[in-house]
């Protein structure tokens, strides 16, 4: 009796204390602003860099000779206060060029811009305006040979010298921030190892890039990688302040456009015209070799003493691969250095333009990116660069959509997360139940000539919206399995990555394999002022995490092998992170097809060593079967919170 009244005021003054510590870590609360008040203090931010920044630009010298173009923009009274440094290194352009001429923003944040620091923007090695020859992904060296051995981080090295001592008079402190592949600059930068380099945020960064942006697990993600190499790729003779132009398709349905275009091996020839090396380095590296190895940075993400605050979207058609995964080697090979993540409800750079607040049909609350900016980005380089000490920041903020909170975790993924599977089932029922049915399989016909599209929208690249997209087009094709549960009699929340186990069979010899998880709203569900024209979220399939997985690579990447028709194979793969909660009322769905076109190009179900040389007479139908008996069944595994 005795030792159950002390159990009992143990739990309740232990209850007490998570309590009060609940109450103390609260977050602050989002703010909502509407378009309006976005822009009205875009553009009054415009007009207070010319009214506090002084433009200098200069010509940095780095170790090998190069020099590199290099823009500044310094608060007027810095000759009387001592400001950090913001280095922000990129391919894109640091333009406007010319004394007289400001961007229109050069902060990360409006809070930032009016808590006063140095902005420093470069064109990196071969681009626009500083000499020297551009490499995509520039390999990163582990060891340097000799005084004028050059990759990314010594640029970065060099750059920051002169800055603090021909620059602008500084404190002494340096930060770095970059968005894609300025971001993988940020990452670089850190492999600099200057002791002034206090803070970075690399966000969406590149990290493997057979993974990022134009991979995913070996499927070639086509309107990215043709549109962008289009424009971007194209050769630099000299240095130039002049922008190549945007490609011209001829018409605004990408879908057509890339069919007709037919296989991969034709792009070259109709359009590019050899004058884009990249893509054709991409047609002739498949699969993982050496020239991919080469330009995996995670390796090299160790001995660093900067702190970090790594920031993606998980809405990023284009990086979320990268920021995870820098994170995650960051936190592995440097125990001890200050190592934060930020994963917000974005698109690819959402959390730098506009609030946030809706993505295509879907509300995510008051400005999930105005609460980012004010309650994390600035305080982080705040109290490194100007403060001079630790962040007292927690080690992960992570958007929990469904509910539209941020959460505040110790790790990610979260300690607490429990691993559940679930399993496929007949009648196209998903459950957390074993299968029992005798029913082996479910099959349909997949047709290269006819492939199921990645959206119902017309466009010509891949949509920023097509991650929240409403899935009842794709459930209504013959060509895509779709199982769902029964309604939820409570909230489901998932966090951290999937693990997918298909267990399938095809009368081809190749195949890819796309899930997507799926958010089913009640038909009830009111319709939301902001939605598209047209939209009603009655029964609205929200896809909430998508993932492709090219079968040849099911066993390896590096060396692909083909199916043997009509042979029950196993194909694993991992379905990147999310945090989302399934509220109660609604049905976690789960769709399963062969083909996302023109978001992934299309496989030609018929084994060819090169996938990208494949000929038009190699793409042929093919019936796929994914099983879900006892024997053989497919199945996903993720981490319920």
């Amino acid at each position: 009796m005795k030792n159950t009244v002390y159990r009992s005021a143990a739990y309740a003054l232990l209850g007490l204390l998570l309590a009060t510590r609940a109450a103390a870590q609260a977050l602050p609360q989002p703010v909502a602003v509407t378009d309006a008040e976005a822009a009205a203090r875009a553009a009054a931010d415009t007009l207070y860099i010319h009214e506090h920044y002084t433009k200098t630009e200069h010509q940095i010298p780095v170790r090998d000779g190069v020099k590199l173009y290099t823009v500044v923009y310094a608060p007027k009274d810095a000759d009387k206060v001592r400001y950090p440094i913001m280095l922000n290194r990129t391919p894109y352009s640091v333009g406007p060029y010319g004394p007289g001429r400001y961007k229109t923003n050069i902060s990360p944040s409006s809070t930032m811009l009016h808590e006063g620091y140095i902005f420093a923007f470069q064109d990196v090695r071969g681009r626009y305006m500083s000499e020297g020859q551009f490499l995509d992904m520039r390999p990163q060296k582990e060891k340097h040979t000799g005084k004028t051995d050059t990759d990314e981080s010594t640029d970065t090295f060099d750059t920051i010298e002169y800055l603090l001592k021909k620059g602008p008079k500084n404190n002494g402190r340096v930060g770095q921030w970059g968005i894609s592949y300025p971001g993988f600059y940020t990452s670089t930068g850190l492999l600099s190892r200057h002791k002034a380099l206090k803070a970075a945020s690399p966000q969406a960064p590149i990290a493997d890039w057979f993974w990022d942006d134009f991979h995913h697990n070996g499927a070639f993600f086509l309107p990215h990688a043709f549109n962008f190499l289009a424009s971007f790729g194209l050769p630099r003779p000299a240095p130039t302040a002049v922008k190549n132009p945007a490609f011209q398709h001829g018409t605004p349905d990408g879908y057509d456009f890339f069919l007709r275009m037919g296989p991969l091996k034709n792009a070259d020839a109709r359009y590019y015209k050899g004058q884009v090396g990249f893509w054709n380095d991409l047609m002739q590296h498949p699969n993982y070799d050496a020239f991919w190895e080469a330009r995996n940075l995670r390796p090299h993400l160790h001995h660093i003493k900067t702190a970090v605050l790594t920031v993606g979207g998980f809405n990023d058609a284009e990086d979320l691969f990268g920021a995870l995964n820098t994170y995650q080697s960051i936190e592995k090979q440097n125990p001890g250095t200050a190592n934060r993540l930020v994963m917000g409800p974005w698109i690819h750079g959402g959390w730098a333009r506009g609030t946030g607040e809706m993505l295509g049909n879907v509300n995510y609350g008051p400005s999930p990116s105005y609460w980012y900016q004010q309650n994390v980005e600035a305080p982080f380089f705040k109290s490194y660069l100007k403060d001079d000490k630790p962040a007292k920041l927690a080690e992960a903020y992570v958007f929990e959509s469904g509910t539209n909170q941020w959460r505040t975790f110790d790790a990610w993924p979260p300690k607490a997360a429990q691993d559940r599977t679930i399993y496929f089932q007949p009648n196209g029922k998903i459950s957390f139940d074993q299968p029992t049915a005798d029913t082996e399989f479910d099959q349909f016909l997949s047709d290269p000539a006819h492939p199921v599209p990645f959206t119902e929208a017309t466009a010509t690249g891949m949509t920023k919206e097509y991650m929240t997209d409403d899935q009842r087009f794709a459930s209504r094709r013959p060509d895509v399995l779709t199982y769902q549960t029964d309604v939820l009699t409570e909230d489901l929340t998932l966090a951290g990555p999937i693990q997918a186990l298909l267990q399938v069979a095809t009368t081809g010899s190749d195949a890819d394999w796309v899930v997507k998880i799926i958010d089913v709203y009640p038909d009830n569900t009111p319709d939301d002022p902001r939605t598209l024209p047209g939209v009603h979220l009655g029964g609205y399939q929200q896809m909430v995490r998508s993932e492709v997985m090219r079968g040849r690579f099911r066993n390896s990447f590096a060396k692909p092998e083909p199916f043997v028709p009509g042979q029950v194979t196993a194909v694993p793969f991992t379905v990147q992170d999310l945090m989302h909660t399934f509220r109660k009322g609604h049905r976690l769905m789960v769709q399963v097809q062969s083909s996302w076109f023109p978001l992934v190009d299309r496989n030609p179900q018929k084994y060819v060593d090169n996938i990208y040389q494949a000929e038009e007479s190699d793409f042929q139908p093919a019936t796929h079967r994914l099983y879900h008996s006892p024997a053989h069944a497919s199945k996903l595994t993720v981490k319920v919170l």
